[in-house]
């Protein structure tokens, strides 16, 4: 492999995760409006957001990401048992609660391998980006957390109207960055085997797939029966770096 000349991350699981479960943060939101266990949310909650991801993909709601986001706010309410009358009215107090929490390190962390990650990096004169499944509030949770300064390029699917797996994300990160003479000197790391491996596979980069150990893998996506023959697979982003200076040498 040639020598990277820049490393790209995905966000959610990679970089950071919420800082409670996220059934746990939206009970505790909810909480003073009306009353549901988080188990309840959990469940309610993927078969909301999935839902909506495929009626609105990228973000595509005609009130914007305000409006994806009350969708599935919603239906996760409603799904885990809540009046649907009750969560009507409270939902213009609720929405905004829950996307200013999500928007800063009250609702995320960084895992702790990141900065010193980051910085190991640069060090030895990679640039480090991000390409994220997400919505410009991505931002302001790394800049909140001070990883930031580490992502450029930095782009988001709400802003580019395009989601992993599609390949063109990645055309778009890379027209943003200057360093690279070929696609074989850009690596892409993210926890989705399909969304992050395939695709940067396919936008002829370097994948790496991220699989923590323990309690910090829980909430990585991973797929029924997926298959990883053949598949590079990392436990953290030390082990991210340490690959990366041994391939370097070769």
């Amino acid at each position: 492999m040639p020598r990277p000349a820049l490393v790209l991350f995905d966000a959610l699981h990679t970089l950071v995760t919420p800082r409670a479960p996220i059934a746990v943060q939206y009970a505790q939101t909810f909480s003073p409006y009306f009353c549901v266990a988080p188990e309840a949310i959990r469940a309610s909650f993927q078969s909301a957001l999935k839902e909506v991801q495929t009626s609105s993909p990228v973000y595509g709601h005609t009130k914007g990401v305000d409006g994806w986001w009350t969708e599935v706010i919603r239906k996760t309410a409603v799904g885990a048992g809540a009046n649907p009358l009750v969560v009507e009215e409270a939902l213009p107090e609720v929405v905004p609660r829950l996307m200013k929490r999500f928007s800063s390190k009250e609702g995320y962390k960084l895992f702790d391998d990141v900065i010193p990650s980051l910085h190991a990096l640069r060090e030895i004169g990679l640039r480090t980006g991000l390409v994220s499944n997400a919505d410009i509030r991505m931002r302001n949770v790394l800049a909140d957390l001070g990883a930031l300064d580490f992502m450029d390029p930095c782009v988001l699917s709400e802003l580019e109207g395009i989601e992993k797996p599609d390949t063109r994300i990645w055309d778009k990160a890379l027209e943003r960055s200057a360093v690279w003479k070929s696609r074989s000197e850009v690596v892409h790391v993210g926890d989705e085997l399909e969304a992050d491996y395939r695709g940067a596979e396919r936008a002829g980069l370097v994948a790496v797939l991220l699989r923590r150990e323990g309690v910090a893998g829980d909430r990585e996506v991973k797929e029924a029966a997926e298959d990883l023959t053949g598949v590079r697979v990392v436990k953290d982003l030390h082990e991210v770096v340490c690959w990366i200076k041994a391939s370097s040498q070769d």
